[in-house]
């Protein structure tokens, strides 16, 4: 009997999660994120810079291949855009990083990845917001720009 109680209980908090987890659907500006003391305090240094897709940059020497960066953060108590701007930081972080390891020195035609959708903006990248976690997922290609 405690045992089915224990699943029942499981379950009910599963549906519940899942229920409440990146219902609202926000767009925010990557380069005001970028510009952020919070981005500093993130680690972004600017040792990797990050382009959308149509967003002008200087053209690539060479190409490195293209990687997914899917990140959830805890949104209880955050406002939607603190919570998204959180969990951006920690994509770019990711993508940073993997740049770094490959030689790369930019990300470039950067879009928006949310469950395999695609969403392509100059200027924003998207998130999923919810009561209990919210998410980015962005897709991009990594490379060597000239100055």
């Amino acid at each position: 009997m405690k045992r089915l109680l224990t699943t029942a209980l499981i379950g009910l908090a599963m549906t519940a999660t899942h229920a409440a987890a990146a219902d609202r659907r926000v767009e925010l500006p990557l380069q005001e994120l970028l510009d952020s003391p919070q981005a500093k305090e993130a680690g972004i240094d600017g040792s990797v810079r990050f382009y959308l897709a149509g967003q002008p940059h200087p053209a690539a020497a060479s190409k490195m291949g293209e990687d997914v960066s899917n990140k959830k953060t805890n949104g209880v108590g955050k406002s939607d855009e603190e919570a998204c701007r959180w969990v951006a930081l920690s994509v770019l972080k990711a993508f940073q990083e993997s740049a770094r390891a490959r030689g790369a020195n930019a990300v470039i035609d950067m879009v928006s990845y949310y469950k395999k959708n695609e969403f392509r903006s100059a200027t924003h990248y998207e998130c999923y917001a919810g009561n209990i976690m919210s998410g980015v997922a962005l897709k991009g290609t990594y490379a060597k720009l000239g100055k």
